[in-house]
């Protein structure tokens, strides 16, 4: 994993780009850097790549998401886009792609499904179709040039009913560095990648589904182990993302936090050896444990084993032991020490 660095900045200077220094040492890069734009669209999804001249847009938000989505491309300078990625039809994610594609030549575009019954992925088609283009579903294992970055495709490795798990999943390298984007990939589609021997290893993730309890699962973040998480979630939204057991595996990792609902768009920059990190706002906290009512947040989560069965689980798990049956851990990593497994219900 490289050296992130943080940096938080007012939005005029968080978009204004700066030229990177030349690299020639081996496995390294000569462009002028990789810029990966996490924008601030609410309880959506919609990512801008940049690298040497070129542009990638993973995912647009909502319909109403749309002129955000577009504003926020003109004024990072981006004029075409080589891919345009919807990772699966759901609205949070294709809404706002008619627009950009109204506003935007795309040299492809690329989608898990040719066909969806709603508005909003007919309006998408339409406007890839009215461009000359067919929606393309990438094969896993394919390999892009983005500039001097590799974008590779890891998923879906199924067929699957639930758009969720249709997810693409994208590992996006450049020099040394490394960034995967998972759309809304629930635990069935991570389960699939990991059999699969998938390269997923990153120094930042894109956490599945807005940071739902529902993604995110221990295996998939212990192959990811990233150093950074981004959740794209809107503010005070009525689904409960990100939800608390999601963070606290996040913890675990002590990976940093970054959410758009408390720092709005969120940008890294990589040079091919070292990421930074810049944010349009700050934000004090960004993954609170649980409140301890002294004015603080405590440190860490603790995990509850079980003596009879040696299983552990999260507090708040419905199936704890009786107190007496019961031992305490100061972190996962104890507990795999100490002989215990986790339990299915809170920890699979």
């Amino acid at each position: 994993m490289k050296r992130l660095a943080v940096l938080f900045v007012l939005l005029a200077l968080l978009l204004t780009g700066c030229e990177l220094p030349e690299k020639t040492q081996s496995g390294s890069v000569s462009g002028a850097g990789l810029t990966v734009h996490y924008i601030d669209v609410g309880q959506a999804d919609s990512i801008l790549l940049q690298c040497d001249g070129e542009a990638m847009l993973i995912d647009g938000g909502n319909v109403a998401d749309s002129q955000t989505v577009v504003s926020y491309l003109q004024h990072q300078g981006v004029e075409e886009l080589s891919y345009v990625v919807n990772t699966h039809a759901h609205e949070d994610h294709v809404g706002g792609l008619a627009g950009v594609l109204a506003a935007f030549e795309a040299d492809a575009v690329w989608c898990p499904v040719t066909e969806y019954e709603s508005q909003c992925f007919a309006d998408f088609v339409t406007y890839t179709e009215a461009q000359g283009l067919s929606l393309t579903c990438p094969e896993p294992g394919s390999v892009f040039p983005l500039g001097e970055a590799q974008v590779t495709v890891l998923g879906p490795q199924e067929a699957y009913d639930d758009p969720n798990n249709t997810s693409i999943v994208l590992r996006v390298d450049y020099g040394e560095t490394s960034f995967l984007f998972t759309g809304d990939m629930e635990r069935t589609a991570e389960e699939d990648l990991l059999d699969a021997g998938a390269a997923l290893e990153a120094d930042v993730l894109k956490a599945g589904h807005h940071g739902s309890d529902t993604s995110s699962s221990y295996p998939f973040l212990r192959a990811v182990d990233p150093e950074a998480v981004v959740i794209s979630v809107g503010e005070d939204n009525t689904y409960g993302h990100p939800d608390e057991a999601a963070l606290s595996r996040f913890r675990d990792l002590g990976a940093a936090v970054y959410r758009t609902d408390l720092q709005g768009d969120v940008v890294f920059t990589s040079d091919g050896t070292e990421i930074t990190v810049s944010t349009e706002r700050e934000a004090a906290v960004t993954n609170p444990t649980e409140y301890d009512g002294s004015g603080q947040f405590s440190g860490g989560t603790t995990y509850i084993g079980n003596v009879n069965s040696q299983k552990f689980h999260l507090p708040t798990c419905s199936s704890l032991p009786a107190p007496e049956n019961q031992t305490t851990f100061s972190s996962y990593d104890a507990a795999v020490e100490a002989g215990y497994s986790p339990c299915s219900r809170c920890l699979g």
